[in-house]
């Protein structure tokens, strides 16, 4: 199945994507979206009514997940274009629930910084509650997989070691535009990724080079802590990002990202300058 987080007629809902059209579901839509609805009784995925996709808007799969989790040089070729070896135990880092993005919403370049810069990543939208998951046994907690982009701010990811402030800005983590859940995947590791700015090819890489396999990324994690329906996981990136072109190719307003995977379709961010304004609620 795709299911897919929508908004129609200004209300959440839950949708099935069929080619050109959104049934929509029974099941009610809630922070955690489509993981919500994989979870409730059967017949909150009884379809009540189709309608045509130029009449939806996508949201984030996930509205409110739980938790963002992202690991760092998880791709030889990527390790290799920053000049370090690839890292013999995985690197996590959080992203912030803030940073949620529609998959074709618009991405902040931050008042604070001129290098934003761009990651397609697969994401794994994990749909069980779990802890101590042997590797064998990962595909039990996978709900599905969405196509994501890991916006990272280079100059505050690098001023400390933990990573979290440069990956965690507000509208930095599009993902979507649907869950495709494991049935539908024949190969996982065989799915290309690539990522395009402005429709000029940046990144092309492919599943199979991950340094640290999706089994063993949930086996990993949930030795430590107890994984929870919702959580999301971005699971590395393939060489190309515009940090380490010659020159750098950051991102500023007017740019184009689009990040696309084999079977998982596309996302589409426009980069726009964020407007710096006083919140206080």
């Amino acid at each position: 199945m795709k299911l897919a987080t929508i908004l129609y007629k200004d209300v959440q809902r839950i949708a099935q994507i069929e080619g050109k059209v959104a049934q929509l579901l029974a099941a009610p839509a809630d922070g955690l979206g489509v993981v919500s609805a994989l979870r409730g009784p059967a017949e909150g995925r009884a379809v009540s009514e189709e309608v045509p996709l130029q009449d939806i808007q996508f949201l984030a799969p996930v509205p409110q997940p739980p938790r963002i989790f992202g690991i760092g040089l998880n791709y030889a070729d990527h390790a290799a274009e920053t000049g370090r070896e690839p890292p013999a135990i995985q690197t996590w880092f959080m992203k912030q629930m803030t940073a949620v993005n529609a998959p074709y919403g618009d991405v902040e370049k931050p008042v604070v910084s001129d290098k934003l810069d761009f990651e397609v990543e697969l994401v794994v939208v994990i749909g069980a509650k779990a802890r101590h998951v042997p590797v064998e046994r990962a595909g039990d907690v996978i709900a599905g997989y969405c196509v994501g982009c890991d916006y990272s701010v280079r100059d505050w990811q690098r001023a400390t070691p933990t990573m979290i402030m440069g990956k965690g800005f507000d509208t930095h983590a599009p993902f979507g535009p649907y869950l495709v859940t494991p049935d539908e995947i024949d190969n996982l590791d065989a799915l290309r990724l690539r990522c395009f700015v402005n429709d000029q090819l940046m990144q092309d890489g492919c599943v199979a080079d991950l340094i640290f396999k999706v089994p063993e990324m949930i086996h990993h994690l949930s030795t430590a802590f107890t994984l929870l329906p919702g959580d999301i996981i971005f699971t590395g990136t393939p060489a190309g990002v515009g940090i380490a072109r010659t020159p750098p190719r950051f991102l500023f307003a007017g740019d184009r990202v689009r990040c696309e995977i084999d079977g998982l379709g596309h996302i589409d961010n426009r980069i726009v300058d964020e407007v710096k304004a006083t919140l206080i609620a």
